[in-house]
This record gives structure tokens, C-alpha cells and sequence, in this order.
């Protein structure tokens, strides 16, 4: 029956909803399963292996990694929920666990990002709190404080999400009279730290650009980053959040309008979960230490030249038993 039902759902998907939800979610929750396993796992390897002993912004990027590789690791169970017509088989804790995974690596992200945003502008205009600022201690307090405050943020969702073999996501779930959930939400969770970020990266931009070595690599690079937090804040955050809550208000609006904007949601949704492109970007620009560590790893010169060298070792050794004792 549950085959049947699938072919059902399938032969269902005929409205721009049902297409997008078809087609459009499952191939891009695969793109950032894929890339997303790989690049999180690598960067997760080379921080513990290559860049001991770690910084306070080390730290703080390994548990970001920690966060998109969570998040990856539900993209099959979406995979398989949308390309079989919206029918969930997995039970209710399941559906629970996915929406949790979903939400914890979107505000745990947007978190640590402006962890990092407040730890580089310590950095950049008070110099002489750089050292402390750097210490593991206070990359382990932020992240504590982070994955605390994501939980307590969307822990109540836990709630609201009901499992009647679908496994609908958060904004189509949510019971009308807890609109307000919606809203503290997204000013809490997004709009605050967007205020912080961009404070922050804006004295950080000023700062840079005083004195005569505004060209020099690590001002370049410092700019970069940026750059590359604004845009995840603004392509991958920003959009979600405006949907989400259009797409709540609108539940009880007219039947166009609610398609559309239904379906402006569902294309905002991997949007968000694109932020772990940009995260994998990130620690590569973020220092010349792990950028080196990753071309060491796989580049095919190093891997030539350790082999050479194991292979001359080998013969060597050969040679030396080979020569008869006297």
C-alpha cells in the first residue's frame, strides 16, 4: 500500500507546489547532502589532525562544521520523504528528529557566524585583547553558549510539528493562534544577530581602511570574510525568513496568492541550507594555516613525493639485509 500510495502522490504532482516539491527539493537537498558530506567531513578531519593547537576561532568553526555535517546527515530522510509524494514512513520521532536537525543547524549557524563576527571585530579594534581573545577558553565558553541558545530557541517547534503521515515542515505546521512563535523567532534568532554582524563588520570595514597598509593580505582577507558572512546572511537567511513568514500569514489567504507564495517558501528553503557552501568557503578564507593544510592533503605532488620516499626507504632497507655479514 505504501508503493501504491507513493505512485498516487507521484501522479499527483501536477500543480507548481507538488513540482517543486517532486523534483526541485530532492535534487537540491542531494547537491548539499553530497557536497556538504564531504567538504564538512575534510574540513571536520584537517581541523583535528592539521591545526592543533586550536584558537578560540577554531574551535568555533570545527562546531559549525559539526553543525552543517548534522544537517547533511538529514538531507536523505528529506530525499526520500519529497520524492515519495509527500508520505512519511519513518514514524514521529523521525519527522521530529529531521525538523530539529533542519532548524538547529540554521540558528546554530547564524549564531556561530556572529560568534565569529564578534570575536574579529575584538580582534581588529582592540588589539591588545587579541591574545585573550584567542584563547581556547573563549572559543569553548561562545560555543557552549551557542548550541544552548539555539536549543532553547527551537526547542518549542518540537511541539508544534505534528506527524499524520506527513512530515510537514515548520511554517505549514505550525497551529494559526502560535503565529507569534514565528515572530519572536525570526527577530531573536535572525534579525538580532544580523543587527550584530553587520555592526560589527562595518567598524571592522572602517578600522581596516585606516593606516598605510590597507592592501596588505590580511586586511585583503579580513574584507573577504566580510563580505562572505554578509552574503550568507543576506542570499541564504534573509529570504527564508521573509517567506517563512509570509507563507504563515497567507495560509488562510486566497487560493493564488497562498500557491505562490507557498512556492516562493519551498525555493527558499534549500537557500537556507546552501549556507553550508558558504560556511566550507569560509574556513578556507579565514586563514592561510587550513587553506595550506587542505592543498597538503590533496595535492598529488606530496602524495608522490611520500610515496618515493617510503619506496626508496624500502629499498634501502632491502639492500642493507642483503649484504652478507662478514
Amino acid at each position: 500500500s505504501v508503493l501504491l500510495n507513493s505512485i498516487m502522490a507521484r501522479d499527483n504532482c501536477t500543480n507548481i507546489d507538488d513540482l517543486l516539491k517532486c523534483y526541485y527539493l530532492p535534487v537540491s537537498y542531494g547537491i548539499i547532502f553530497i557536497v556538504g558530506l564531504v567538504g564538512n567531513i575534510t574540513s571536520i578531519g584537517i581541523y583535528m589532525t592539521k591545526l592543533r593547537p586550536w584558537k578560540s576561532s577554531s574551535i568555533i568553526m570545527v562546531n559549525l562544521a559539526f553543525t552543517d555535517l548534522l544537517y547533511v546527515l538529514s538531507m536523505p530522510f528529506l530525499i526520500f520523504y519529497y520524492s515519495n509524494g509527500d508520505l512519511w514512513t519513518l514514524g514521529a520521532f523521525m519527522c521530529h528528529l529531521v525538523r530539529f536537525g533542519f532548524h538547529l543547524n540554521l540558528y546554530g549557524s547564524i549564531l556561530f557566524l556572529t560568534c565569529l563576527a564578534v570575536f574579529r571585530y575584538i580582534v581588529v579594534i582592540k588589539p591588545l585583547m587579541a591574545a585573550q581573545v584567542q584563547q581556547k577558553i573563549w572559543g569553548i565558553i561562545a560555543c557552549s553558549i551557542v548550541w544552548i541558545l539555539a536549543a532553547a530557541e527551537i526547542t518549542p517547534m518540537l511541539t508544534m510539528i505534528s506527524h499524520n503521515e506527513t512530515c510537514a515542515d515548520f511554517a505549514s505546521a505550525i497551529p494559526w493562534p502560535l503565529w507569534w512563535y514565528s515572530w519572536l523567532l525570526t527577530a531573536i534568532g535572525f534579525l538580532l544577530p544580523l543587527v550584530v554582524v553587520f555592526m560589527c563588520y562595518i567598524g571592522i570595514v572602517k578600522e581596516l581602511a585606516k593606516g598605510p597598509h590597507t592592501n596588505s593580505p590580511c586586511r585583503m582577507r579580513a574584507r573577504r570574510v566580510t563580505v562572505l558572512i554578509l552574503v550568507v546572511f543576506v542570499v541564504c537567511f534573509l529570504p527564508y525568513h521573509i517567506l517563512r513568514a509570509w507563507r504563515i500569514e497567507t495560509r488562510k489567504a486566497g487560493n493564488d496568492t497562498r500557491i505562490i507564495v507557498h512556492a516562493a517558501y519551498i525555493i527558499s528553503r534549500p537557500l537556507a541550507g546552501f549556507n553550508t557552501f558558504f560556511n566550507l568557503a569560509l574556513y578556507t578564507l579565514s586563514g592561510d594555516k587550513f587553506r595550506r593544510a587542505f592543498i597538503s592533503t590533496f595535492y598529488w605532488k606530496c602524495w608522490l613525493t611520500k610515496a618515493s620516499s617510503l619506496i626508496n626507504l624500502a629499498i634501502i632497507n632491502k639492500a642493507d639485509n642483503d649484504i652478507p655479514a662478514v
